[in-house]
């Protein structure tokens, strides 16, 4: 959770960045692989579907960036939902975990003034890559990893009724209080 602070626009939207990413990790506290590819809903959503593909999409703006190589991140689009069998959960957290350091490092450092393309998003139209500033993208990337967070809570509730804010309070360390009773597993 990013918590209100004095920022200055760059360690604002970065942070934000940060918070999203962490809730979509957070999802998968405790749970096992099995239960990590589940779909307990009509959606065709895992929580390691989730999470390989919001990875997908930071390899996408590190290979934009020129920080990776376009293979690391060519991949189809539908496919980055899919883990495969050797994706394991633990292979999964790993991979997101070390892209993520990257991208954060990446977003820290990155002229927010900067013209790049984005895109192409053919689900709304855009078959071409658009100009935009980079504050554009970390914005885009809020909206996105915010949504996909949302999705992994309703799917982790379904799982074993864990909440969000329960499981952070476990991941982060803090005690119970009148509002969040840190998560624990139930045996």
């Amino acid at each position: 959770m990013y918590l209100p602070e004095i920022h200055d626009e760059r360690e604002t939207l970065c942070s934000s960045l940060a918070a999203q990413l962490d809730g979509v990790r957070g999802t998968v506290h405790g749970l096992s692989d099995e239960q990590a590819r589940l779909r307990p809903l009509r959606s065709a959503l895992s929580l390691s579907g989730i999470l390989k593909h919001v990875t997908y999409a930071m390899l996408q703006s590190l290979v934009g960036a020129g920080l990776r190589k376009a293979e690391e991140a060519d991949q189809d689009f539908y496919a980055s939902f899919e883990p495969t069998e050797a994706e394991t959960l633990e292979a999964l957290l790993q991979r997101f975990d070390e892209v993520r350091e990257e991208y954060l490092e990446m977003c820290r450092g990155g002229e927010l003034d900067a013209v790049l393309p984005v895109g192409p998003m053919p689900w709304y139209g855009l078959d071409e890559p658009q100009p935009a500033h980079l504050r554009y993208l970390y914005v885009h990337h809020i909206e996105e990893f915010a949504r996909h967070a949302g999705h992994a809570d309703i799917i982790r509730e379904q799982i074993d009724g864990a909440d969000a804010a329960s499981l952070m309070a476990t991941i982060e360390g803090r005690p119970a209080n009148q509002f969040v009773t840190p998560w624990e597993p139930s045996n």
